[in-house]
């Protein structure tokens, strides 16, 4: 029987409106530390603290564990399992693409199964809470971080493919919760590392930004998470949305109406942290109608927070019915949705979801520029030219740093290929020119080239020379409208073993690549 708010004294009712997170694959000292003293009820899971699908459903059975001991209520056991760039699961697991890939198949039907599909083995996992789907509209093809996070650059394309996510998520038994509000799509600064600042008013943000989070809300939202951006048009004192109640209160909850959980992106992110502290960010979002802050990493900065959030109660600088309300709200979907059972190792990853997936996948591979020249196995006239991937923003996953395109798919078609630095210097793309020559055919994968002006340079000497190109952008597809002349170019998404395996039947000719996405070239 899970406990009630008038049996919860101050601090039990904080510790519930809490995410916090630990660094390692095994609970921490740290950890066990605030939920047992300061009662923090919920986690946020990370790619550090996961190996594969057993070592996972162990550590969450036994966060819950500690939570149901210590607190007496099963705990929120959130994660970021978005798709494509943004992906927590590990590899034994079913990962599907993200949301610009899956909206570029043309087929709604397909977010709704990637949110089934991943809410089955969340669940099957013990993983009760994905921040997923992304609803902004990416309509600033130089955003930093949301770019193939969005599922594209029309309000319509947003909220069809996002609520279909929504829905598969939510029907898998899974929360979920949309993000960034009250838009994130038109920055050109990542809230992880700065403070975004848009100068929108009210009514331009009712044209554009906030009609997917309206259309999911008439559709039964759950979760909303606020975005750590600046709108002086619309809040004139100064602090972002997150700790605005202007944007929270009276335009997310009264104005749209909406009454489920509004939960925090993370409040240590240098938005947040830098400008304001992650305690006073932590107090002000609560003040601001926040029902669950993420103080994801750091337990001081947890303890920082309940001590404040108790002082302002103390004081009477915070209501103590703000508290209330929002507990009732979390205490009624945890009862919902974080109910413990056995995890079910045999779903996760099974054949059944990873032959979907590699559909799926196959349908989201764009030729956006010219016609695929197929590659055949052994072509001596074939090279292939790529860097390692690398991290390229905070909020993207850890990668694997061994991971190579040019290395899988010369070893995969038996072919050459040359590895390059990210961001290949003149000596380099003229040593790489030279072995270039003597092959008829070059396959080159671009990852973020727009801030490694060196693979276009690298491409651009390629075409000068004469040589058959394909560009492959495994990252924003907009890196292929810098490129001039004529080439392939086809657009993958992402840089991941499952977006390699995506492009292999395309590009040695046997299924013709069916995606469509529009880029000015």
């Amino acid at each position: 029987m899970m406990r009630t708010i008038d049996q919860m004294s101050l601090r039990e009712k904080i510790g519930q409106m809490i995410v916090t997170g630990f660094p390692t694959p095994e609970m921490t000292p740290e950890i066990k530390e605030v939920i047992e003293q300061y009662q923090v009820g919920n986690i946020i899971l990370f790619s550090h603290n996961i190996k594969n699908k057993v070592q996972l459903g162990g550590l969450v059975a036994e966060l819950q564990r500690w939570f149901t001991m210590h607190t007496g209520i099963p705990g929120f056991i959130t994660i970021d399992q978005e798709g494509g760039r943004v992906t927590r699961m590990p590899q034994d697991a079913t990962n599907v693409a993200g949301a610009m890939a899956i909206a570029a198949s043309g087929r709604p039907e397909n977010a709704y199964a990637a949110g089934r599909m991943t809410a089955r083995e969340l669940k099957a996992l013990g993983i009760n809470f994905n921040l997923a789907p992304v609803m902004d509209v990416n309509n600033n093809a130089l955003n930093p971080v949301i770019n193939v996070r969005s599922y594209g650059d029309s309000v319509a394309t947003v909220s069809e493919y996002g609520i279909q996510m929504m829905k598969g998520l939510l029907e898998g038994g899974v929360m979920s919760s949309l993000k960034h509000f009250p838009g994130h799509g038109d920055t050109s600064v990542d809230s992880h590392i700065g403070l975004p600042i848009i100068e929108k008013t009210l009514e331009e943000l009712e044209q554009l930004e906030l009609l997917p989070f309206k259309a999911a809300i008439e559709q039964g939202a759950q979760a909303i998470m606020s975005a750590h951006i600046l709108f002086p048009q619309i809040e004139k004192s100064g602090v972002p949305g997150t700790m605005s109640y202007t944007i929270i209160t009276e335009l997310l909850k009264e104005k749209l109406g909406f009454e489920g959980l509004v939960v925090s992106d993370c409040l240590e992110m240098d938005a947040i942290k830098r400008f304001y502290g992650t305690a006073k960010g932590a107090l002000g979002a609560v003040k601001a109608g926040v029902d669950l802050v993420f103080i994801s990493h750091t337990p001081e900065r947890v303890k920082e927070a309940v001590h404040l959030i108790e002082e302002a109660v103390s004081t009477g600088d915070l209501d103590e019915a703000v508290i209330d309300a929002a507990v009732a709200k979390i205490l009624a979907y945890k009862a919902q949705y974080a109910t413990i059972g056995e995890p079910d190792y045999e779903l996760v990853g099974c054949d059944v979801h990873r032959r979907a997936n590699e559909l799926m996948r196959m349908e989201t591979i764009c030729c956006v520029k010219g016609e695929v020249q197929p590659v055949q196995t052994g072509d001596k006239q074939v090279l292939f030219i790529g860097s390692y991937s690398y991290r390229s923003d905070l909020a993207s996953s850890s990668v694997n740093q061994d991971l190579s395109f040019p290395q899988y798919m010369g070893d995969y078609f038996k072919t050459a290929y040359e590895i390059i630095d990210i961001d290949p210097s003149k000596e380099q793309i003229n040593t790489v020119l030279q072995k270039a020559l003597g092959c008829g055919h070059i396959v080159i994968g671009l990852f973020n080239a727009r801030e490694n002006q060196g693979q276009l340079a690298l491409v651009q000497k390629l075409l000068a020379a004469g040589l058959q190109v394909t560009a492959i952008t495994l990252g924003r597809p907009y890196d292929l409208a810098l490129l001039e002349g004529e080439f392939c170019g086809i657009a993958a998404f992402e840089y991941s073993v499952d977006a390699f395996k995506s492009l292999i039947p395309i590009l040695n000719g046997e299924v013709k690549p069916t995606a469509k996405i529009t880029i000015q070239l």
